[in-house]
């Protein structure tokens, strides 16, 4: 199955490129852009090009969004939210989040998957900033919506979520 929505121009490759700091290295869709049209949240295909999985299917690109969430991150933001979310919700988000990821395997493929759950997380949260990128592409995450929260809280500006 293919991603939805158009490829990337060459523009948004350029752009992203710079973003992530080397060419990627899959099939993309830009799904969430500030308001000045630059990638804030991708989209992976779930395999690489040479068949490596990719697990974050949703994956934060935007500098100040990255920025912002790697603050809080570093200010132990990760072991908060999961004891005020439950290691139980965020198990369902992860199911969730692999089911939407596995349905764009090929089902001919037979080699080696993508696992886990958000940014490949096989229980409780490792990466805020995969969490916020799947909530901005409309996923139900409480994770992504706390971390909204907490960056409201802070002032800070980010892309709207879809």
């Amino acid at each position: 199955m293919q991603l939805p929505g158009a490829s990337p121009s060459q523009e948004d490759i350029a752009a992203v490129t710079s973003l992530i700091g080397r060419v990627p290295q899959g099939d993309f869709r830009i799904v969430v852009r500030s308001s000045t049209g630059t990638p804030v949240v991708l989209m992976n295909f779930p395999l690489l090009n040479d068949g490596t999985p990719m697990p974050t299917l949703y994956w934060l690109v935007g500098a100040s969004e990255v920025h912002a969430i790697s603050t809080l991150e570093a200010e132990g933001a990760v072991n908060a939210v999961e004891a005020l979310i439950g290691l139980e919700a965020i198990d369902a988000i992860h199911l969730r989040y692999a089911a939407q990821r596995d349905a764009y395997l090929p089902t001919s493929h037979y080699g080696p998957r993508p696992s886990a759950g958000v940014g490949g997380t096989r229980r409780g949260v490792k990466c805020l900033h995969a969490h916020f990128a799947h909530w901005l592409a409309g996923g139900d995450d409480a994770v992504g919506a706390w971390v909204a929260d907490e960056l409201s809280l802070r002032g800070v500006a980010y892309a709207q979520p879809l």
